[in-house]
């Protein structure tokens, strides 16, 4: 008798990963704030240098600010871990009859019969460390975290950043004139972020042509809008 499973039908689910939330964040604001920089001081200058030296400033301070937030971010979700899993030891020393009161609630939440609840409470609660791992993981939903995920975050934000502010910029590295350097901007930017877009919509679960168009239309605006404010303000 064949015993294996026969499945009908292929998983297509496409699961995103903390590099990859990281990279769309970087990426997202990479292609953004660069593009509708470069934008509005095409509305105010015609020389390609000054928008040049400006937006690799812009880079810059945007790439480091992005992946300090990004640092940050994990430092915080290592601290929270650490303060929680510490505040779980003192339950289980101070309050343990809750903390085995709380262990045989879950088991009774899956469906394990009183008697197994007890064992199964009975078996955890002999490791202190097992017990706390169990405890944070199924009580208050916390998984640790990777102790480098800090920095991890912070380099793929950070040259995730770079990566998406200099295909807004590149043209004005070859065209001197802002119109001109502009009009190939805006065409790659565009097709740029309609790609990431629907890439990024992929891994959330979004129509993603739909999602791409959203981010596409986002970038325009705020490009649109900066180049307008400049071409209002500026003094010719």
């Amino acid at each position: 008798m064949d015993t294996h499973l026969h499945h009908t039908h292929t998983e297509t689910h496409l699961k995103s990963s903390e590099m990859l939330t990281d990279i769309v964040i970087g990426m997202s604001d990479g292609l953004t704030v660069p593009f509708a920089l470069a934008a509005g001081l095409s509305g105010a200058v015609s020389n390609s240098t000054i928008i040049v030296i400006a937006g690799i400033a812009e880079i810059c301070a945007g790439s480091i600010a992005m992946g300090l937030g990004g640092y940050l971010a994990g430092k915080t979700e290592q601290d929270h871990y650490k303060s929680e899993v510490k505040r779980e030891y003192n339950e289980i020393e101070t309050l343990r009859h809750l903390e085995i009161e709380e262990t045989k609630e879950f088991f009774a939440n899956i469906g394990l019969s009183p008697a197994l609840q007890e064992q199964a409470t009975n078996e955890i609660a002999q490791d202190k460390d097992r017990w706390v791992s169990f405890m944070m993981k199924y009580e208050l939903g916390l998984e640790e975290p990777d102790p480098k995920r800090a920095t991890k975050s912070a380099l793929n934000i950070g040259l995730s950043y770079i990566a998406g502010g200099i295909i807004p910029l590149s043209p004005y590295f070859f065209i001197k004139d802002a119109a001109e350097a502009l009009k190939i901007s805006v065409v790659a930017t565009l097709a740029c972020l309609f790609i990431f877009g629907y890439f990024k919509s992929r891994i959330t679960g979004v129509n993603p042509i739909w999602g791409a168009v959203k981010v596409m239309l986002i970038g325009a605006m705020a490009a649109a809008a900066a180049f307008s404010v400049a071409k209002l303000f500026s003094v010719h």
